[in-house]
């Protein structure tokens, strides 16, 4: 999937006039690309479209039209755009209470490294966590973390061919096993091709 470039944005005032429109084509998008893993724990499939408007988002918040700050932006996020041969992901633990969710992210240390895709009958990948900076300490893990599913060439043709797909976690204290919809099944492909 090609990475994004300082062309394929919109200024601040284009983008103001875009943003109703494109923001509701990202959001229907995105909605093939979410997977719930349990009732806590969600994954996110990130691709160049949803990083695109991901960027022109923090452009506009941030109030950042300078070419050089544009590239560090730029710089953060395409390492979110899967290459192909990956998935990459926003992994969430989403419990809506804040004294709650703080529990949890003590008990819960680690989780993301336990996150893993099946793809048919074989081994489990485990995601690649966090390679841009680490979101976890010894005594608690982050609500956010950034995945990446890496996938040998057996594996990538496995999944283009229709083998089923089941994603699971399966650290001590959260454990679950999904298969996604077709809708997210399709896109997870389509990041392949």
């Amino acid at each position: 999937m090609e990475k994004l470039q300082r062309a394929d944005l919109w200024s601040l005032e284009h983008y103001a006039e875009k943003r109703a429109g494109f923001r509701q084509q990202v959001m229907e998008h995105k909605s093939r690309r979410r997977l719930p893993l349990g009732e806590h724990a969600t994954l996110y499939f990130e691709d160049r479209l949803s990083i695109q408007y991901q960027v022109q988002e923090m452009l506009r918040v941030e109030r950042i039209f300078e070419p050089a700050a544009i590239e560090e932006e730029l710089a953060a996020y395409n390492p979110l755009i899967p290459d192909g041969d990956n998935w990459k992901a926003t992994f969430m633990l989403e419990y809506p209470d804040r004294a709650e969710r703080q529990q949890r992210c003590r008990e819960l240390v680690g989780i993301e490294h336990r996150v893993w895709v099946q793809i048919g009958e074989g081994e489990r990948v485990y995601a690649i966590a966090d390679e841009d900076l680490s979101r976890a300490t010894e005594d608690k893990t982050s609500a956010v973390h950034f995945l990446r599913f890496q996938l040998n060439a057996e594996q990538k043709r496995q999944a283009l061919d229709g083998a089923p797909l089941h994603f699971g976690v399966d650290h001590p204290l959260y454990q679950t096993q999904v298969l996604p919809p077709e809708p997210v099944r399709q896109a997870l492909c389509a990041d392949l091709r």
